[in-house]
Protein backbone atom coordinates (compact mmCIF):
# COMPACT_ATOMS: atom_id res chain seq x y z
CA UNK A 1 0.00 0.00 0.00
CA UNK A 2 1.76 3.10 -0.85
CA UNK A 3 0.05 5.42 2.31
CA UNK A 4 1.53 8.88 0.87
CA UNK A 5 -1.12 9.32 -1.93
CA UNK A 6 -3.50 9.24 0.72
CA UNK A 7 -2.06 12.88 2.01
CA UNK A 8 -2.57 15.33 -0.41
CA UNK A 9 0.42 17.85 0.57
CA UNK A 10 2.31 15.02 -1.33
CA UNK A 11 0.66 15.51 -4.31
CA UNK A 12 1.25 19.58 -4.05
CA UNK A 13 4.73 19.14 -2.81
CA UNK A 14 7.81 17.73 -3.28
CA UNK A 15 8.92 17.50 -0.36
CA UNK A 16 10.82 14.63 1.32
CA UNK A 17 9.46 15.23 5.08
CA UNK A 18 11.30 13.73 8.08
CA UNK A 19 9.90 15.71 10.73
CA UNK A 20 6.75 14.21 11.57
CA UNK A 21 7.77 14.03 15.34
CA UNK A 22 6.89 18.06 14.93
CA UNK A 23 3.45 17.82 12.64
CA UNK A 24 2.48 14.99 11.06
CA UNK A 25 0.73 15.54 7.79
CA UNK A 26 -3.00 14.95 7.40
CA UNK A 27 -4.94 12.43 5.20
CA UNK A 28 -7.54 13.17 2.84
CA UNK A 29 -10.23 12.09 5.06
CA UNK A 30 -9.04 14.57 7.87
CA UNK A 31 -9.51 17.57 5.67
CA UNK A 32 -12.05 16.54 4.22
CA UNK A 33 -13.69 16.28 7.73
CA UNK A 34 -13.22 20.00 8.41
CA UNK A 35 -15.35 21.28 5.22
CA UNK A 36 -18.29 18.04 6.17
CA UNK A 37 -18.30 20.04 9.35
CA UNK A 38 -18.50 23.23 8.35
CA UNK A 39 -20.69 22.50 5.68
CA UNK A 40 -23.03 20.20 7.65
CA UNK A 41 -22.94 20.34 11.30
CA UNK A 42 -21.69 23.97 12.37
CA UNK A 43 -23.17 24.75 15.54
CA UNK A 44 -22.28 25.52 18.97
CA UNK A 45 -22.01 22.58 21.34
CA UNK A 46 -24.44 22.38 24.27
CA UNK A 47 -25.72 26.13 24.19
CA UNK A 48 -28.63 25.87 22.11
CA UNK A 49 -31.94 23.29 21.24
CA UNK A 50 -31.61 23.75 17.55
CA UNK A 51 -30.95 20.97 15.32
CA UNK A 52 -27.39 21.92 14.36
CA UNK A 53 -26.43 22.91 17.65
CA UNK A 54 -27.34 19.35 18.80
CA UNK A 55 -25.33 17.75 15.69
CA UNK A 56 -21.87 19.59 17.22
CA UNK A 57 -22.46 18.25 20.63
CA UNK A 58 -22.92 15.00 19.22
CA UNK A 59 -19.33 14.64 17.05
CA UNK A 60 -18.12 15.87 20.28
CA UNK A 61 -19.71 12.96 22.51
CA UNK A 62 -18.73 10.16 19.47
CA UNK A 63 -15.65 11.93 19.55
CA UNK A 64 -14.54 11.51 23.03
CA UNK A 65 -16.46 7.82 22.66
CA UNK A 66 -13.54 7.48 19.99
CA UNK A 67 -10.53 8.32 22.18
CA UNK A 68 -11.74 6.67 25.09
CA UNK A 69 -11.79 3.54 22.83
CA UNK A 70 -8.41 4.23 21.65
CA UNK A 71 -6.89 4.48 24.85
CA UNK A 72 -9.06 2.11 26.61
CA UNK A 73 -10.44 4.58 29.15
CA UNK A 74 -12.78 3.43 31.59
CA UNK A 75 -15.51 5.87 30.88
CA UNK A 76 -15.64 8.63 28.21
CA UNK A 77 -16.25 11.32 31.20
CA UNK A 78 -12.50 10.70 31.57
CA UNK A 79 -11.46 12.40 28.29
CA UNK A 80 -11.08 16.06 29.28
CA UNK A 81 -10.17 18.12 24.84
CA UNK A 82 -7.64 20.66 25.01
CA UNK A 83 -5.81 22.83 22.87
CA UNK A 84 -2.69 20.15 22.67
CA UNK A 85 -0.11 18.22 25.33
CA UNK A 86 1.26 21.90 26.58
CA UNK A 87 -2.59 23.09 27.69
CA UNK A 88 -2.87 19.48 29.24
CA UNK A 89 -0.39 19.52 31.64
CA UNK A 90 -0.31 22.95 32.43
CA UNK A 91 -4.21 22.33 33.22
CA UNK A 92 -2.33 19.58 35.64
CA UNK A 93 0.28 21.81 37.11
CA UNK A 94 -2.54 24.37 37.83
CA UNK A 95 -5.18 22.24 38.87
CA UNK A 96 -3.48 19.71 40.69
CA UNK A 97 -0.24 21.24 41.48
CA UNK A 98 -1.20 23.93 42.87
CA UNK A 99 -3.82 22.37 44.64
CA UNK A 100 -2.30 19.14 46.24
CA UNK A 101 1.64 19.82 46.28
CA UNK A 102 2.93 21.41 49.15
CA UNK A 103 6.39 22.96 50.69
CA UNK A 104 8.25 20.22 50.65
CA UNK A 105 6.63 17.97 48.64
CA UNK A 106 8.78 16.06 45.75
CA UNK A 107 8.33 16.28 41.33
CA UNK A 108 9.95 13.99 39.86
CA UNK A 109 10.61 14.52 36.04
CA UNK A 110 12.70 12.50 33.45
CA UNK A 111 15.96 14.53 32.28
CA UNK A 112 14.51 13.94 29.11
CA UNK A 113 11.25 15.41 29.32
CA UNK A 114 10.24 17.85 26.49
CA UNK A 115 9.94 21.39 27.84
CA UNK A 116 5.89 21.43 28.05
CA UNK A 117 6.57 18.87 30.76
CA UNK A 118 9.15 20.53 32.54
CA UNK A 119 8.50 24.39 32.63
CA UNK A 120 5.18 24.02 34.17
CA UNK A 121 6.54 22.05 37.16
CA UNK A 122 9.30 24.36 38.20
CA UNK A 123 6.51 26.99 38.50
CA UNK A 124 4.78 24.55 40.62
CA UNK A 125 7.98 23.84 42.44
CA UNK A 126 8.44 28.06 42.42
CA UNK A 127 5.22 28.76 44.11
CA UNK A 128 4.76 26.06 46.73
CA UNK A 129 8.59 25.62 47.57
CA UNK A 130 8.52 22.24 46.80
CA UNK A 131 11.42 20.31 45.46
CA UNK A 132 12.05 19.03 41.91
CA UNK A 133 14.19 15.70 40.86
CA UNK A 134 15.13 14.66 37.66
CA UNK A 135 15.84 11.29 36.83
CA UNK A 136 18.98 10.83 34.58
CA UNK A 137 18.92 8.42 31.62
CA UNK A 138 20.74 4.77 31.61
CA UNK A 139 23.81 3.48 29.19
CA UNK A 140 21.04 3.35 26.35
CA UNK A 141 19.62 6.28 26.94
CA UNK A 142 16.26 5.06 28.78
CA UNK A 143 15.05 6.55 31.93
CA UNK A 144 16.81 4.64 34.80
CA UNK A 145 15.13 2.86 37.04
CA UNK A 146 17.78 2.27 39.48
CA UNK A 147 18.11 6.22 39.76
CA UNK A 148 14.19 6.72 40.09
CA UNK A 149 14.00 4.01 42.82
CA UNK A 150 16.98 5.88 44.31
CA UNK A 151 14.88 9.72 44.59
CA UNK A 152 11.82 8.09 44.71
CA UNK A 153 10.10 8.74 48.08
CA UNK A 154 7.19 9.19 50.52
CA UNK A 155 7.59 12.88 49.89
CA UNK A 156 6.92 12.24 46.19
CA UNK A 157 3.54 13.64 45.24
CA UNK A 158 3.83 13.24 40.79
CA UNK A 159 6.27 11.83 38.81
CA UNK A 160 5.77 13.56 35.36
CA UNK A 161 7.63 11.13 32.57
CA UNK A 162 7.77 11.27 28.48
CA UNK A 163 6.52 7.60 27.01
CA UNK A 164 8.88 8.63 24.16
CA UNK A 165 12.03 10.83 23.81
CA UNK A 166 11.58 12.97 21.41
CA UNK A 167 14.61 13.84 20.74
CA UNK A 168 16.17 9.64 20.09
CA UNK A 169 13.17 8.33 19.98
CA UNK A 170 13.96 5.82 22.98
CA UNK A 171 11.04 4.16 24.51
CA UNK A 172 10.40 4.77 28.32
CA UNK A 173 10.06 1.67 30.78
CA UNK A 174 6.24 3.53 31.95
CA UNK A 175 4.76 0.24 33.13
CA UNK A 176 7.40 0.05 35.33
CA UNK A 177 7.78 3.94 36.27
CA UNK A 178 3.82 3.82 37.23
CA UNK A 179 4.33 0.47 39.58
CA UNK A 180 7.10 2.10 41.58
CA UNK A 181 5.52 5.30 41.66
CA UNK A 182 2.36 4.12 43.30
CA UNK A 183 4.28 2.01 45.45
CA UNK A 184 5.18 4.95 47.62
CA UNK A 185 1.62 6.51 46.88
CA UNK A 186 2.58 9.36 43.68
CA UNK A 187 0.63 9.93 40.94
CA UNK A 188 2.29 9.45 37.65
CA UNK A 189 1.39 11.74 34.52
CA UNK A 190 2.62 10.38 30.81
CA UNK A 191 3.43 12.23 28.06
CA UNK A 192 2.45 10.60 25.25
CA UNK A 193 2.91 13.29 23.01
CA UNK A 194 5.92 11.08 20.55
CA UNK A 195 4.40 7.62 21.38
CA UNK A 196 0.24 7.64 20.58
CA UNK A 197 1.27 7.10 17.01
CA UNK A 198 3.29 4.54 17.28
CA UNK A 199 2.23 2.41 19.41
CA UNK A 200 -1.03 1.54 21.80
CA UNK A 201 -1.85 3.04 25.47
CA UNK A 202 -4.17 0.75 27.57
CA UNK A 203 -4.76 3.32 30.74
CA UNK A 204 -6.81 0.92 32.66
CA UNK A 205 -3.62 -2.21 32.21
CA UNK A 206 -0.94 0.99 32.62
CA UNK A 207 -2.85 1.92 36.25
CA UNK A 208 -1.73 5.47 34.52
CA UNK A 209 -3.20 8.20 36.66
CA UNK A 210 -3.24 10.95 33.80
CA UNK A 211 -1.80 10.85 30.04
CA UNK A 212 -1.91 13.24 27.47
CA UNK A 213 -1.46 13.71 24.26
CA UNK A 214 -1.89 15.87 20.81
CA UNK A 215 -3.96 15.40 17.93
CA UNK A 216 -1.91 17.02 15.45
CA UNK A 217 1.19 14.49 16.01
CA UNK A 218 -1.37 11.42 15.14
CA UNK A 219 -2.87 12.77 11.67
CA UNK A 220 -5.63 15.24 13.34
CA UNK A 221 -5.37 19.10 12.89
CA UNK A 222 -3.80 21.26 14.86
CA UNK A 223 -5.90 22.99 17.79
CA UNK A 224 -6.75 19.46 19.65
CA UNK A 225 -5.38 17.67 22.83
CA UNK A 226 -6.51 15.09 24.93
CA UNK A 227 -6.02 14.83 28.69
CA UNK A 228 -7.04 11.58 30.39
CA UNK A 229 -7.54 11.29 33.91
CA UNK A 230 -8.72 8.39 36.33
CA UNK A 231 -12.70 9.86 37.45
CA UNK A 232 -11.88 9.93 41.16
CA UNK A 233 -8.42 12.28 40.50
CA UNK A 234 -10.23 14.92 38.20
CA UNK A 235 -13.32 14.99 40.69
CA UNK A 236 -10.71 16.00 42.97
CA UNK A 237 -9.29 18.77 41.57
CA UNK A 238 -10.52 22.38 40.57
CA UNK A 239 -11.20 23.66 37.29
CA UNK A 240 -8.33 24.91 35.22
CA UNK A 241 -10.47 27.50 32.94
CA UNK A 242 -13.51 29.35 34.43
CA UNK A 243 -16.81 30.02 32.07
CA UNK A 244 -18.39 29.32 29.47
CA UNK A 245 -20.15 25.52 29.66
CA UNK A 246 -18.08 24.28 32.84
CA UNK A 247 -20.73 25.91 35.54
CA UNK A 248 -23.82 24.38 36.79
CA UNK A 249 -25.45 27.31 38.56
CA UNK A 250 -23.73 30.95 38.74
CA UNK A 251 -25.05 33.65 41.54
CA UNK A 252 -23.86 37.09 42.05
CA UNK A 253 -21.35 35.86 44.82
CA UNK A 254 -20.64 31.95 43.82
CA UNK A 255 -20.60 29.50 40.96
CA UNK A 256 -20.97 25.61 41.33
CA UNK A 257 -18.97 23.62 38.55
CA UNK A 258 -20.62 20.98 35.77
CA UNK A 259 -19.45 17.32 36.08
CA UNK A 260 -16.69 15.84 34.55
CA UNK A 261 -15.70 16.50 31.26
CA UNK A 262 -17.66 19.77 30.84
CA UNK A 263 -15.78 20.96 34.57
CA UNK A 264 -12.31 21.04 32.45
CA UNK A 265 -13.79 22.75 28.96
CA UNK A 266 -14.48 26.14 29.41
CA UNK A 267 -15.51 28.24 26.41
CA UNK A 268 -16.22 26.95 22.73
CA UNK A 269 -14.50 23.82 21.74
CA UNK A 270 -12.66 23.39 18.69
CA UNK A 271 -15.17 21.42 17.50
CA UNK A 272 -13.72 20.72 13.66
CA UNK A 273 -10.87 19.84 15.15
CA UNK A 274 -12.08 17.24 17.55
CA UNK A 275 -14.08 15.76 14.71
CA UNK A 276 -10.67 15.94 13.13
CA UNK A 277 -9.10 13.63 15.76
CA UNK A 278 -11.69 11.15 15.48
CA UNK A 279 -11.12 10.70 11.69
CA UNK A 280 -7.64 10.39 12.23
CA UNK A 281 -7.92 8.18 14.79
CA UNK A 282 -10.51 5.63 12.50
CA UNK A 283 -7.45 6.17 9.54
CA UNK A 284 -4.71 4.84 12.12
CA UNK A 285 -7.26 1.64 13.67
CA UNK A 286 -8.06 0.90 10.27
CA UNK A 287 -4.46 0.76 9.52
CA UNK A 288 -3.44 -0.81 12.66
CA UNK A 289 0.02 -0.66 14.87
CA UNK A 290 1.55 -3.52 13.54
CA UNK A 291 1.51 -1.83 9.56
CA UNK A 292 2.60 1.56 11.30
CA UNK A 293 6.04 0.18 12.83
CA UNK A 294 6.75 -2.29 10.12
CA UNK A 295 6.73 0.68 7.50
CA UNK A 296 8.93 2.56 10.61
CA UNK A 297 11.08 -0.23 11.70
CA UNK A 298 12.02 -0.92 7.80
CA UNK A 299 12.83 3.17 7.21
CA UNK A 300 14.65 3.55 10.38
CA UNK A 301 16.92 0.66 9.55
CA UNK A 302 17.69 1.87 6.07
CA UNK A 303 18.16 5.55 7.58
CA UNK A 304 20.54 3.64 10.66
CA UNK A 305 22.83 1.80 7.26
CA UNK A 306 23.01 4.55 5.17
CA UNK A 307 23.71 7.22 7.52
CA UNK A 308 26.48 5.16 9.46
CA UNK A 309 28.11 4.31 6.19
CA UNK A 310 28.75 8.66 6.18
CA UNK A 311 32.30 9.07 8.28
CA UNK A 312 31.33 12.48 8.65
CA UNK A 313 28.31 12.22 10.46
CA UNK A 314 27.74 11.32 13.97
CA UNK A 315 24.73 9.23 15.18
CA UNK A 316 23.10 9.39 18.59
CA UNK A 317 21.87 5.97 18.89
CA UNK A 318 21.71 2.62 20.89
CA UNK A 319 21.18 -0.64 19.44
CA UNK A 320 20.12 -2.36 23.16
CA UNK A 321 16.94 -0.25 23.08
CA UNK A 322 13.55 -0.16 21.68
CA UNK A 323 13.14 3.11 19.30
CA UNK A 324 10.11 4.17 17.10
CA UNK A 325 11.75 5.97 13.92
CA UNK A 326 13.03 8.94 15.08
CA UNK A 327 16.99 9.24 14.46
CA UNK A 328 18.98 12.28 16.12
CA UNK A 329 22.22 13.09 14.20
CA UNK A 330 24.94 15.79 13.53
CA UNK A 331 27.50 16.46 10.65
CA UNK A 332 30.69 17.06 12.45
CA UNK A 333 32.13 20.23 13.07
CA UNK A 334 28.81 21.98 10.96
CA UNK A 335 25.56 23.80 13.25
CA UNK A 336 22.50 21.88 12.89
CA UNK A 337 20.53 24.82 11.46
CA UNK A 338 23.38 24.78 8.41
CA UNK A 339 22.83 21.73 7.87
CA UNK A 340 18.63 21.57 7.99
CA UNK A 341 18.85 24.55 5.50
CA UNK A 342 20.99 22.72 3.62
CA UNK A 343 18.73 19.61 3.16
CA UNK A 344 15.83 21.61 2.71
CA UNK A 345 17.32 23.45 -0.46
CA UNK A 346 17.64 19.82 -1.48
CA UNK A 347 13.77 19.24 -0.70
CA UNK A 348 14.29 17.01 2.42
CA UNK A 349 12.52 18.70 5.84
CA UNK A 350 13.87 17.76 8.92
CA UNK A 351 14.04 19.13 12.39
CA UNK A 352 17.18 21.31 13.64
CA UNK A 353 18.24 22.89 17.07
CA UNK A 354 17.42 21.85 20.83
CA UNK A 355 14.08 20.15 20.14
CA UNK A 356 12.61 21.62 23.28
CA UNK A 357 14.75 19.40 25.17
CA UNK A 358 17.61 21.85 26.75
CA UNK A 359 18.01 20.20 30.09
CA UNK A 360 18.76 16.60 28.07
CA UNK A 361 20.76 18.22 25.64
CA UNK A 362 22.82 19.80 28.33
CA UNK A 363 22.98 16.47 29.81
CA UNK A 364 24.09 14.79 26.92
CA UNK A 365 26.49 17.48 26.34
CA UNK A 366 25.24 18.24 22.64
CA UNK A 367 24.22 21.90 21.87
CA UNK A 368 22.06 21.21 19.48
CA UNK A 369 21.32 18.05 16.14
CA UNK A 370 19.10 17.17 13.27
CA UNK A 371 16.03 15.03 13.91
CA UNK A 372 14.31 12.73 10.91
CA UNK A 373 11.57 10.91 11.98
CA UNK A 374 9.57 8.71 10.10
CA UNK A 375 5.77 8.00 9.28
CA UNK A 376 3.39 5.79 6.69
CA UNK A 377 3.94 8.44 4.43
CA UNK A 378 7.47 8.43 4.16
CA UNK A 379 9.45 5.60 1.64
CA UNK A 380 13.05 4.30 0.58
CA UNK A 381 13.18 7.38 -1.85
CA UNK A 382 13.25 9.85 1.03
CA UNK A 383 16.48 8.13 2.91
CA UNK A 384 18.19 8.33 -0.22
CA UNK A 385 17.37 11.73 -0.75
CA UNK A 386 18.68 12.09 3.10
CA UNK A 387 21.59 11.04 1.93
CA UNK A 388 22.44 12.64 -1.23
CA UNK A 389 22.01 15.91 0.86
CA UNK A 390 23.88 15.22 3.73
CA UNK A 391 26.55 14.43 1.18
CA UNK A 392 25.96 17.78 -0.15
CA UNK A 393 26.38 19.42 3.13
CA UNK A 394 29.74 17.60 3.13
CA UNK A 395 30.54 19.46 -0.13
CA UNK A 396 29.63 22.98 0.98
CA UNK A 397 32.00 23.04 3.76
CA UNK A 398 34.29 21.17 2.86
CA UNK A 399 34.53 17.98 5.23
CA UNK A 400 37.42 15.78 4.69
CA UNK A 401 37.52 12.33 6.78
Amino acid sequence: MDYKKKFPIFIEHDVHYLDTAATSQKPQEVIDSIVEYYENYNGNPGRGSHALSIESSGIVNSSRITVKDFINAKEKEEVIFTKNTTEAINLLAYSYGLEFINEGDEIILGISNHHANIVPWQFVASKKKAKLKYVHLDKNGQFDLDDFQYKLTEKTKIVAVSAVVNVTGVIQPIKEIIEHAHLKGALVLIDAAQSVLHFGHDVQELDADFLVFSGHKIFAPMGVGVLYGKRKLLEGIPPFLYGGDMIEFVTEQESTYAPIPNKFEGGTPNVEAIYGLQKAIEFINKIGYDTINKIERELDLQALFEIGKLGFVELYHADNVDRVGVIAFNVKGVHSHDVAFILDSYGVAVRSGHHCAQPLMNYLNVPSCCRASFSIYNTHEDIYKLIEALKKVKEVFGIWI
